[in-house]
């Protein structure tokens, strides 16, 4: 069978490229379209529609800014999907784009599997009368989804989260392996996201962490969306750059500093204790304020229902809270309790498999 599969954003390419060999194993005829990265590409063996990194706007007036291009972008989806005519369209995440093919789609008839629920639990939760409306099957990946779903009489089958495979899956690295050699000091992971504003906006306030810490070692970690010149430009002082190896950087780190969105759950998984961080344009963030309906704004805290990570948002995120909080994860009792804490995480989120669970649901569902 013939699949179009949709992702916008770095995250979205690694699941995406794991749901695509999931696919092969299911489905021997699987064929693949897609929007997506260089993972996806790999293990298509066919160039993407459009690279994610074209397509990944953060903040409403950062929409608002780019909206000829978006629209640009649906108008080619549209187009491309029908000279394509796959048995079934795949959307992973990415919902301001993927929720507007979905409606599309339902009136041409395609099914529309969708992979990654938008966290509309979040805020927009209207959004999930369009989701009814509009897609064959929802495939989630939080536990508490199907609860949230359940209330509006629509049933979600939940597979377990992804990132337990892509970890699993994973060879062990030294630090020698990721960044060359070991000086003997503890690793340190600054995440500070993967779009430019969010980076701009996070990193020079982590990057005042190496000299109030330099009995540690701290190392950048260069999202694939960006190049090199970017984070050099932005003056990494005491701080090392380690590109494209955000896993490989986890993999050995003590501590890390995060950006809110997947890296808290993907740094929660290594094991590594954290401090959540998050800081956006004044207008932006405003307007989350009123309209976000969570307590917490980490997946850590949110999949278990209580904060087990410190969250620094917007005036919180400054130089003197984020040296108190990254200090009581780097040692002592609170790194420990979070320790504790972080392995409860890990068994609430389904067990590894969930490529293929996913991937089995929608290919037996086409059979039928």
């Amino acid at each position: 069978m013939k699949y179009y599969v949709i992702v916008g954003e770095a995250s979205g390419d690694l699941h995406g490229a794991n749901l695509m060999k999931a696919l092969k194993t299911a489905d021997s005829s699987a064929e693949f379209r897609f929007w997506g990265g260089d993972q996806m590409e790999e293990v298509a063996g066919v160039s993407p529609v459009k690279h994610y990194k074209e397509l990944a706007f953060m903040g409403f007036i950062e929409v608002i800014m780019n909206l000829r291009t978006i629209l640009g972008n649906l108008k080619l989806a549209k187009s491309d999907i029908e000279e394509y005519h796959p048995d079934a369209i795949v959307l992973i995440d990415y919902p301001g784009f993927n929720l507007r093919i979905a409606e599309w789609a339902k009136e041409k008839g395609i099914p529309v599997y969708y992979y990654i629920s938008p966290q509309i639990w979040a805020w927009k939760q209207n959004r999930v009368h369009a989701i009814k409306k509009n897609v064959t099957k929802m495939l989630t990946i939080l536990p508490f989804e199907r609860e949230f779903y359940g209330k509006f009489d629509m049933e979600v089958d939940f597979v377990g989260h992804p990132l337990l495979d892509a970890i699993q899956n994973r060879t062990e690295r030294t630090v020698e392996d990721v960044l060359g050699k070991d000086d003997g000091r503890k690793i340190v992971a600054l995440l500070p996201g993967s779009r430019k504003q969010e980076i701009e906006s996070m990193l020079a306030t982590m990057l005042k962490m190496p000299a109030q810490f330099p009995e540690y070692r701290f190392v950048v970690a260069g999202a694939p969306s960006q190049d090199e010149a970017f984070y050099k430009s932005l003056g990494l002082g005491d701080a090392e750059l380690l590109m494209n190896q955000t896993y490989d950087l986890l993999s050995i780190s003590h501590a890390a500093c995060v950006t809110s969105g997947t890296a808290t759950l993907e740094t929660a998984l290594f094991n590594v204790p954290e401090v959540v961080c998050y800081k956006g344009s004044a207008i932006s963030y405003q307007i989350a304020k009123r309209l976000v309906k969570v307590k917490y704004i980490s997946l850590v805290n949110l999949i278990v229902d209580r904060e087990i990570v410190t969250e620094l948002i917007q005036g919180d995120m400054n130089a003197k809270k984020l040296k108190k909080e990254l200090a009581l994860v780097l040692e002592g009792e609170k790194r420990e309790q979070m320790l504790e804490d972080l392995s409860e995480l890990r068994s609430a989120l389904g067990g590894p498999g969930a490529s293929q669970r996913a991937a089995d649901a929608i290919v037996n569902h086409l059979k039928k």
